[in-house]
């Protein structure tokens, strides 16, 4: 299975570096020098690309890598979605921590045990990270904080919310 490490932002230069939003706690080894990222283009297609080198950069870290050398090239990766298969990550090594592929498809209940529906997938917003619930047929997006989440249970296949008044409701 793979997962998202990070997303081209757009072209940097004009030697093909690429500016990258980072989707992984662990940059320094998903974008070090000679890794194979697969990158999921707008279209849908994929191809592997290698690290050259990675610096940060406001925010962002610039890559350049060894299969795109222009700065036309590395406009046609605008958007794309950079990927690593999910046997490859290390473990997060704190239990308050979770990759987002680990979240997607877990039930979502109540504190009295009602089920919700299901997590759909982990949103990353300026503001910190949302959950996406499947509820009854629409989708209901939730701060993932302790607050309202009190308990991830992956082992057990679920996430345990406490909502405030309202949260839930139909527009």
């Amino acid at each position: 299975m793979d997962v998202v490490v990070g997303r081209i932002a757009k072209a940097h230069g004009i030697r093909g570096e690429l500016a990258v939003d980072v989707r992984t706690d662990s940059p320094q080894q998903r974008f070090a020098i000679g890794a194979v990222v697969t990158t999921k283009l707008r279209d849908g297609s994929t191809r592997e690309l290698t690290i050259a080198a990675a610096r940060e950069h406001s925010g962002r870290l610039l890559v350049r890598f060894e299969q795109v050398l222009t700065r036309d090239v590395a406009e046609t990766l605008r958007g794309a979605l950079l990927l690593a298969d999910t046997d490859t990550l290390p473990p997060t090594g704190d239990p308050e921590e979770f990759y987002d592929h680990e979240l997607a498809g877990l039930r979502a209940e109540l504190l009295d045990g009602s089920v919700l529906g299901k997590v759909v997938e982990v949103v990353h917003s300026p503001a910190g990270e949302l959950l996406e619930l499947d509820h009854d047929g629409r989708s209901v997006l939730v701060p993932f904080v302790r607050a309202i989440v009190p308990v991830v249970d992956v082992a057990g296949g679920r996430v345990v919310l406490d909502p405030p008044e309202g949260l839930l409701d139909a527009d």
